[in-house]
């Protein structure tokens, strides 16, 4: 069932043109994943699809009676409203009984003998029992919790960006849809998050169209990518790495027909320089064939001028040595006691959930907040580079030309000396939207120009906090090249899965209580490191009840209020299927390296553990709360 169909779709801004004569179908089941470079209108077409923006040219058709959830990169919400009631506002007729009751129970548990809020709450208790609200509540609840919103009554107007970001990634969620739309959904979460919201979406039902920059997520949700390039569009089925070698297959026929014209083109060359007698009247179609075969180029544009390649500052001995550092916001511990040297060609990722203080230890880093206790010094060869998330230093009136100028007007590279309106080439800036003014730039080219910035000091001590967040995939690809060859220590902020196994070699795991794990490997290690120590610490807890007595047991049972039958069954159930999932995961282990010639069955089996490791992380956070109680 087609669900939306767009026929012809143009759009432009002024002179600058972001697409044409785009045809795009979203039929129900989809998972389409929308990639292109930052400022080619992968947002504007959203906008566009949703309603919310009018196209230039073009048609849109929608099924009839299609529920359509689209969430923007800058959602509007409003400040009066609560968590709860934002993420429940403005829904079918259900949501509203549901944030009616809660409602009423705040104001019950504040007067719990007003015999009006009694009432009030019982008649909202018969109409939850009817439009199955208990459920629904559930439900909020429990996204908003994943998404990382702990307090559901906080009012929205006190709370962060990142924290309204992910208020409204809760509301598209939660509000039941057809074709649910996504301007990058993964900004301002954590990895445990981003790994819930894939689970999530993999189960959902209907058709799903997203723009994000992470490419773990774009392979493991999407069946299909629509890229936009030069201002039209091309569709690959298949998930991003698909995509990649299609990608790759289109651009080398494009090649040899770039081939093929050139040879043409000089036979045509040659004819048309022998002069007037070779040329008569008949062959003036000639003429006009050879002169369009002049004029005409069907190479890909491969960017291949997009590199990173400055000279950085040489670092000395002398780094960046804390020493028994605290730090405390209020009664919340961010670091406690934290002694570390960092090494000259140090990689560091730094994770962990939100709001445990990963950015607040690169601000200390660089010298923006001071330590409670402890002391942090500087070696006095150290260039910080510091990538931050809010790109503070933009004035939205200053021209892009005019932002790298201030900064530095030449930079030297491995290529030698280069102008800032070169490197500004470089990052696909080109000389008429140099002179631009930054206010007119998309999010991501804003994002880009920062980086560009930062790198444009010349720093062999580099900050990167969520560097990940709204720079195309493109942009990333030789960020992550370009570390490769830094000649300087990196500390990352990331939630970016692909990123983190890039670029750093071992991690800092913030857990909380100004407590932080160093563990020696990359993301994936660390998470098959998580994943072992839960199946582990599950194993012994099953061992240790099975050591009971069958009448101890029985005891246990019956003296057991903890758990309800229904809940005791399931307890059971999860038990058995976590040593299943256990027993499987390691035959796929060994078929991984029996078949590693393979390269079809190898990401078969791949695809399968990475379901199976998904599931059972669940399984067991559920075994656990319930084993906690029996």
């Amino acid at each position: 069932m087609v669900l939306l169909n767009a026929d012809g779709l143009s759009k432009a801004f002024g002179t600058r043109t972001l697409f044409t004569d785009v045809d795009l179908t979203v039929e129900d089941g989809d998972s389409i994943g929308l990639v292109g470079h930052n400022g080619v209108g992968k947002s504007t077409l959203l906008r566009i699809l949703a309603g919310d923006e009018p196209a230039d040219a073009g048609e849109i058709t929608r099924a009839r009676d299609l529920r359509l959830e689209y969430l923007d990169q800058r959602p509007e919400l409003r400040g009066e409203l609560t968590a709860l009631e934002q993420t429940l506002v403005d829904g079918p007729p259900e949501f509203d009984v549901v944030r009616d009751y809660d409602e009423a129970s705040r104001a019950l548990e504040e007067t719990p003998d007003d015999p009006e809020c009694v009432e009030r709450v019982t008649e909202l208790s018969e109409k939850m029992d009817r439009v199955g609200g208990w459920s629904l509540e559930n439900d909020a609840k429990t996204i908003l919790s994943r998404v990382g919103i702990e307090d559901i009554h906080q009012p929205v107007a006190s709370m962060s960006g990142g924290q309204q970001r992910r208020v409204a990634l809760a509301r598209a969620l939660i509000r039941p849809s057809d074709l649910l739309m996504l301007d990058e959904p993964t900004n301002h979460l954590d990895v445990d998050t981003i790994e819930w919201l894939e689970g999530y979406l993999d189960d959902r039902s209907g058709g799903l169209l997203m723009v994000t920059h992470d490419r773990y997520f774009l392979d493991r949700i999407c069946d299909r990518i629509v890229e936009i390039d030069h201002e039209t569009v091309f569709s690959y089925a298949g998930n991003y790495s698909t995509y990649l070698k299609k990608r790759e297959e289109r651009y080398e026929r494009m090649r040899k027909k770039e081939q093929k014209r050139q040879n043409l083109a000089r036979q045509e060359r040659e004819w048309l320089q022998r002069g007037p007698k070779a040329r008569t009247t008949k062959s003036k179609d000639r003429v006009q064939r050879a002169k369009e075969l002049l004029n005409t180029s069907y190479a890909p544009d491969e960017r291949d001028d997009v590199e990173i390649d400055t000279v950085e500052s040489r670092l000395g001995k002398k780094t960046v040595f804390l020493e028994g550092v605290s730090k405390s916001w209020g009664e919340q511990k961010i670091l406690e006691d934290i002694t570390y040297r960092f090494g000259r060609n140090e990689r560091v990722g730094i994770v962990g959930p939100n709001g445990v203080g990963k950015s607040t230890l690169l601000e200390m880093i660089i010298g923006r907040v001071e330590p409670d206790e402890g002391t942090i010094e500087r070696g006095e060869t150290v260039v910080f580079g510091y990538y931050d998330q809010q790109s503070m230093d933009l004035d939205p009136e200053k021209r892009v030309h005019d932002y790298i100028v201030d900064i530095s007007n030449r930079i030297e590279t491995a290529d030698g000396e280069l102008s800032a309106a070169d490197m500004l080439e470089k990052f696909l800036f080109d000389r008429d939207r140099q002179w631009e003014p930054i206010k007119n730039l998309s999010g991501g080219e804003k994002r880009r120009l920062y980086l560009l910035g930062v790198l444009m000091r010349s720093p062999n001590f580099l900050l990167l906090d969520e560097p990940t967040n709204d720079l195309d995939i493109e942009t990333l690809n030789v960020l992550e090249d370009y570390l490769d060859d830094f000649d300087g220590a990196v500390v990352t902020v990331s939630h970016d899965r692909h990123f983190l196994d890039r670029t750093v070699d071992h991690l800092f795991v913030f857990q909380g209580e100004g407590q932080i794990e160093r563990f020696p490997g990359v993301y994936s290690d660390w998470l098959e490191h998580r994943q072992a120590q839960k199946a582990e610490k599950a194993r012994q807890a099953r061992a240790e009840k099975s050591k009971s007595t069958p009448e101890k047991q029985s005891q246990d049972d019956a003296s057991d209020e903890g758990l309800n039958y229904r809940e005791q069954q399931e307890l059971e159930s999860l038990e058995v299927r976590i040593a299943e999932i256990e027993e499987r995961l390691s035959e796929i282990d060994d078929a991984l390296v029996e078949q590693a010639g393979d390269y079809e069955k190898a990401r078969e089996l791949d695809d399968e553990k990475q379901t199976l490791e998904s599931e059972l992380d669940e399984a067991m956070d559920r075994w656990e709360t319930l084993a906690e109680r029996a």
